[in-house]
């Protein structure tokens, strides 16, 4: 029996290891999990994604009520008291059981002396509550963005930045894709009904389904038998474009966690696929959604930057890669990748793209189909990307995918739809 666990003191240590450190949440959150009863570990979540995601008008706050921040070995007491504005603003939990648990919270961080600090700040700030709200949203904290990725999102979008912001800011839909393999995902849908959930289609993507709320995975009808799996809306779209087939020599490039690796064999169950990560660790989840959907593949670790390490001078019929990028499309999944993430990773982020795209592009058999994606919607990453490449190799031909002007199909995050994604089509000549 798990005792005397501050959830508050928790949630605090996870948002000072990702701001302050620089750790993903998805590698902070498990372990800490595990200290906390089951009862409390949605909360635990709903805390570290709502903070994280709030961040910039909660630091503002801070500031309004603080004469100075608190710094060194008190950050900690820092990100305590963001966990203490987060709840009075943004969640159900009666106010006086979130300041008791949050000032508690110090006790359990060993800041004992700094107790009435916190208490002090969480009760001047309930008292200006409706006040500061008001001068916060006149404020560019409202956004929620860090001032330089906000600045490059209205660069590029002029028009469309404050819904690309918004969007991103939202909880984020569930989507599903449908195994066709095991069924037609109408049929699927009735089943789901059966059990009093709604499910929506997609018109682009054949196999993705919406779902009206959120489920747990062992709720979904044939999760554990393979018939559906997690993936967003806008990473099937992968599938549209790459079009496989059974019998080719496939190329799925930066695999991990290997939802597209199975989605190309839900497509073309025979075709012979090969699964590349750099991450020996993260290519354990491909294993795991392959066993799960009782599929084969060939994997490997290995960097895209050097084919011939692992796969020798093998060619292959079509080449998935879904570059490493800046995964600015999908902050709504992951927001800590507001903080994670730094203006100059973003040129970085685009020499390796292009790096891999010309140590790969040799790989590609003659007539071949090359399909680059990324999670980004950042130009630079993407529409910029494929026209320098189209410059560099005269015999990629841009097809299905937009205009070597403007080469590329940008998909930007909206409540209904999937994540903010692109894809390019090449074809060898």
């Amino acid at each position: 029996m798990k005792k005397n666990i501050n959830l508050r003191s928790i949630t605090a240590q996870a948002i000072e290891q990702v701001v302050e450190q620089g750790q993903s949440l998805s590698n902070v959150l498990p372990p800490l999990q595990q200290k906390v009863p089951d009862k409390d570990k949605t909360l635990l979540q709903e805390l570290c994604f709502g903070v994280l995601r709030t961040l910039p008008q909660l630091e503002w706050l801070a500031g309004q009520l603080m004469s100075r921040p608190l710094t060194g070995k008190q950050r900690s007491l820092h990100y305590l008291i963001m966990v203490g504005f987060y709840q009075l603003i943004y969640t159900r939990i009666p106010p006086h059981a979130a300041l008791a648990e949050t000032v508690e919270g110090a006790v359990a961080l060993k800041k004992m002396p700094f107790k009435g600090l916190v208490n002090g700040v969480l009760r001047n700030f309930q008292r200006r509550q409706d006040e500061l709200l008001s001068l916060a949203a006149h404020n560019d904290c409202r956004w929620l963005f860090p001032g330089w990725l906000l600045a490059r999102v209205q660069k590029a979008y002029p028009q469309q930045w404050q819904s690309i912001i918004e969007a991103s800011n939202q909880r984020p839909p569930m989507w599903l894709r449908v195994n066709r393999q095991h069924g037609s995902r109408d049929e699927w849908l009735k089943r789901l009904q059966a059990q009093g959930a709604q499910g929506h289609t997609h018109p682009r993507y054949p196999d993705a389904v919406r779902l009206e709320t959120p489920l747990p995975v062992h709720a979904l009808p044939g999760f554990e038998q393979g018939d559906v799996t997690v993936q967003d809306a806008s990473a099937q779209g992968c599938m549209v474009y790459l079009e496989p087939q059974n019998g080719e020599a496939i190329l799925d490039l930066c695999a991990a966690p290997g939802g597209k690796t199975t989605h190309i064999l839900e497509a073309a169950p025979q075709a012979s696929v090969l699964a590349v990560d750099k991450d020996p660790q993260r290519l354990k989840r491909v294993y795991e959604n392959l066993t799960r959907l009782r599929m084969e593949a060939e994997i490997k670790a290995g960097d895209g930057r050097f084919p011939e390490t692992w796969c020798g001078d093998r060619l292959f019929d079509r080449i998935l890669l879904d570059a490493p990028c800046s995964a600015t499309g999908v902050i709504r999944r992951h927001p800590d990748i507001k903080w994670l993430r730094r203006d100059s990773d973003i040129a970085e982020l685009a020499q390796l793209q292009q790096e891999i795209l010309d140590a790969i592009w040799p790989r590609l058999k003659p007539g071949g189909t090359l399909v680059y994606a990324t999670c980004s919607v950042l130009p630079q990453e993407n529409c910029e990307q494929i026209a320098g490449f189209l410059k560099r190799h005269a015999d990629a031909k841009l097809v299905q995918t937009g205009t070597p002007e403007r080469p590329g199909i940008q998909i930007l995050p909206s409540a209904q739809e999937g994540d903010g994604f692109f894809y390019a089509k090449l074809i060898k000549g």
